[in-house]
């Protein structure tokens, strides 16, 4: 049988609260959806002339909506078991936080000003927040063999009452296959084999997104070309950061601003020189490539979001592209270097 984990993993597996392995994609789930919320509200607000709901000295905020949302949200995580409620709790859990948190500039000005400056900086700060908690909570290391263990348990859960899909099936067999040895192994596979067939493929949006988008990726990194352009146009955002920061007018030029807006871009740049030194290794030479599309998002996007919101989103956009990019290619990679470690594992016993 497998060890027991150490440390806070060991101690949180004994309180019973393993990790979801699907719990990162989940989280960008919400995160994602949470910012499209906000650009869809002040978009359609912009259009319609920001107007007033309500009547008689009433006004509807539509913070009360994104309250009412995320208590939904909860009620749905409350009231049933397994995976299956996951992806509609993500879902209108990140339209309600977006619709909550798009109104943060009502409630940090005096004048309840909802078109204060610093909103939509305050709104991704709030987001880049919450992913690295999700972050040190979710990806700090892989899965423990328990934890995988418990999440075919947990498919098992929905399965013992509406069945498995063949996909979903496929899912549990590949966690059980992970956690062989763990205590409860036998048992856990039983459960599964004991679940009836049902061929009708349950609604997952945020799984269907997700593999869409990483279909895409693998797809485009495919063309070898790819990955170089999208590994000049890191290098091109970085410079513009840099020169941002250094021709913003007076009226914008507050320290803070310039000192985020010239770091972010010179981390992104030393990322990028380091990984073309080193690009006689392409997955580390894209490993420093993918730091330095990270320290965009984390240092330059707040900055640029502070002095131009449009602006700042559309280099947000061109941001999560880049990075999905560059992951893409790092997982192809990553998956070539293990095929030939098997293939040279193999020799050597051969």
């Amino acid at each position: 049988m497998s060890s027991p984990s150490r440390g806070l993993r060991g101690t949180l597996l004994r309180w019973g609260l393993p990790r979801d392995p699907d719990a990162s994609r989940h989280l960008t789930g919400f995160l994602v959806v949470t910012v499209v919320t906000v650009l869809v509200t002040r978009g359609a607000l912009a259009a319609a002339g920001f107007p007033q709901v309500g009547g008689d000295g009433l006004h509807v905020s539509h913070v009360l909506w994104g309250g009412l949302l995320m208590g939904l949200a909860l009620v749905l995580a409350l009231s049933f078991m397994g995976p299956v409620v996951r992806p509609f709790v993500v879902l209108l859990g990140g339209v309600g936080f977006g619709l909550f948190v798009d109104e943060v500039g009502k409630f940090v000005t005096e004048d309840y000003d909802y078109f204060y400056g610093p909103t939509a900086m305050l709104v991704y700060a709030s987001v880049v927040a919450l992913a690295l908690v999700g972050e040190a909570v979710t990806a700090g290391s892989r899965p423990v063999p328990a934890e995988r263990l418990a999440a075919a348990v947990d498919q098992a859960v929905a399965g013992v009452a509406g069945g498995f899909s063949p996909r979903v099936r496929e899912h549990a067999e590949t966690l059980l296959e992970q956690s062989v040895g763990t205590t409860g192994h036998p048992e856990a596979a039983a459960l599964v084999a004991t679940v009836r067939p049902d061929h009708a493929e349950l609604p997952d949006p945020i799984a269907a997104v997700s593999r869409a988008v990483v279909a895409t990726t693998r797809r485009l990194v495919r063309a070898a070309w790819v990955p170089w352009i999208a590994v000049a146009t890191i290098v091109g955002s970085a410079v513009f950061a840099v020169v941002r920061g250094l021709t913003l007018p007076d009226a914008d030029s507050s320290t803070w601003v310039v000192a985020m807006l010239v770091a972010g871009g010179a981390a992104t740049a030393v990322s990028c020189a380091v990984g073309l030194a080193v690009r006689g290794d392409r997955e580390r030479a894209f490993e420093w490539f993918r730091r330095g599309v990270l320290a965009s998002l984390l240092v330059t996007q707040v900055a640029l979001l502070r002095v131009d919101e449009w602006a700042g989103y559309a280099m947000l956009a061109l941001d999560l592209l880049l990075l999905g990019l560059v992951g893409a290619e790092l997982e192809v990679l990553r998956a070539r270097r293990r095929d030939r470690d098997v293939s040279e594992a193999e020799a050597r016993v051969g």
